[in-house]
């Protein structure tokens, strides 16, 4: 009888060593909000570099990874390599996106990172639990930017003046359906969709006079935009029905034709599970709009 279980005994683990593995639970990193996605990075290196804090730029490029499908086990293992010196990389407070950078108050002390960019620094996503404010905890220019008291945030390049709450964020949400009223001072961007219902300005949200309304599920995070209202000549499209689709399939990097005449793309329509962001995962260059990492979405002009 002894044989006999230690021979199953034996068996067993040769099955065991040669089955497949399974991902662990909670390794899909992108079902997670950015802020988790960063608190697991974060321990993650510090747990494998006795206790140091990940350079912004490195965390930065992972976060873009994971956007492209990384797990966490992909993450653990790229660290452990960048820690014993492998790999061409190079962390040199660079942005790997080129158009953004991720900049970190840590510890909540005041911090300056070098800006891929000449103009203001505006926050395009917040990924500290602190939330970032335009004038309070970050600002800067002229190729550098600061950040204080606990702000952590991709920022990208702003364009004209800081006016009223430039910086300011303002979320308002649709629960059940229903419309909401939300205050809002000067003219409302959406910079980030958090809900599945798209969210399409004049149809699902919109503005009455200092009021920002949201309707069917809308729900998003607003900003000031810069610049005249839509429909000025010179700067913003004529064409309010103008739009076009363009798909990133197989997540694979993919050019549509836009028409420059028509204003600045801005996303109407997201079409994939994977989030579209600008100069991530989407972005415009003259008469192009090029998409990745799987984001489809129709485009509209602003």
């Amino acid at each position: 009888m002894t044989r006999i279980l230690t021979a199953v005994l034996v068996l067993c683990l040769a099955l065991a060593a040669t089955a497949p593995a399974v991902a662990a639970p909670g390794d899909d990193l992108r079902r997670l909000p950015t802020a988790q996605q960063v608190d697991r990075i974060d321990r993650e290196y510090a747990a494998q570099s006795r206790g140091r804090v990940i350079p912004d730029d490195q965390l930065d490029y992972y976060l873009a990874q994971v956007q492209r499908g990384w797990g966490m086990d992909q993450v653990r293992k790229d660290i452990s390599g960048s820690l014993r010196g492998q790999g061409n990389r190079r962390w040199n407070g660079s942005s790997w996106s080129g158009a953004t950078l991720v900049c970190s108050s840590n510890d909540r002390r005041r911090r300056e990172c070098r800006t891929p960019f000449r103009g203001r620094p505006v926050l395009v996503e917040n990924i500290s639990g602190t939330r970032c404010v335009e004038g309070r905890n970050f600002g800067g220019g002229n190729g550098t930017m600061w950040v204080d008291d606990g702000c952590r945030g991709r920022f990208a390049e702003g364009r004209g003046p800081v006016t009223g709450n430039t910086g300011q964020v303002v979320r308002c949400e649709s629960n059940d359906n229903r419309e909401k009223a939300c205050a809002f001072s000067g003219r409302a961007v959406l910079v980030k969709q958090l809900s599945k219902a798209a969210c399409i300005e004049g149809r699902t949200w919109g503005q009455r006079g200092n009021t920002l309304w949201v309707d069917d599920g809308c729900r998003g995070e607003f900003a000031q935009a810069s610049g005249p209202a839509p429909g000025r000549p010179g700067q913003w499209g004529q064409n309010s029905n103008y739009s076009i689709t363009c798909a990133s399939d197989d997540k694979r990097r993919r050019t549509c034709d836009w028409d420059r005449r028509q204003g600045r793309p801005v996303v109407i329509q997201q079409i994939s599970s994977t989030r579209c962001d600008e100069n991530r995962n989407w972005g415009w260059n003259g008469n192009s709009i090029w998409v990745d990492g799987g984001c489809r979405a129709r485009f509209g002009a602003r």
